[in-house]
């Protein structure tokens, strides 16, 4: 396997956290949409989100009521920079340039691997969700 295995573009289908008490959760929600491109140069480019979050009532993304805003932060995370894979880990990691979240931006996010064909699954390391520590596991797959 090479790295040009990861290239392309791959398709949200999960995208779920385990506790440890076992407890599965859905922070963008059981049915989360979305995208992470790997360019063959080592860049990559993720977006989830909650899907059909509520629109802003006045049509403009600056003037959003703290409540709009606050939903529409909650409920989807976008971030970008380079990548790197160790294939004898089966890990990948995605160093972090921007993201909606700024507590990421400067951080390498490291992240498991299983890959075959036409699907990619992402496992986090232990991590902080909603106050307790918890599991991501996303499964992707291949577009096009």
């Amino acid at each position: 396997m090479s790295s040009n295995s990861f290239v392309g573009a791959w398709r949200l289908v999960t995208c779920e956290f385990r506790k440890a008490e076992g407890n599965v959760i859905y922070p963008f929600g059981a049915e989360a949409q979305g995208t992470i491109i790997y360019t063959e140069s080592g860049r990559y480019s993720a977006q989830l989100m909650r899907k059909g979050r509520p629109r802003l009532k006045s049509g403009d993304q600056m003037k959003g009521s703290v409540e709009e805003v606050q939903a529409s932060f909650k409920g989807c995370i976008s971030y970008f920079g380079k990548y790197e894979i160790d294939h004898e880990k089966g890990i990948i990691v995605h160093h972090v340039e921007g993201s909606l979240f700024p507590n990421m931006e400067g951080t390498d996010q490291k992240r498991y691997f299983e890959l075959s064909k036409n699907c990619l699954q992402l496992q986090t390391p232990p991590t902080r969700l909603d106050g307790e520590k918890a599991i991501g596991i996303l499964q992707w797959e291949r577009i096009g």
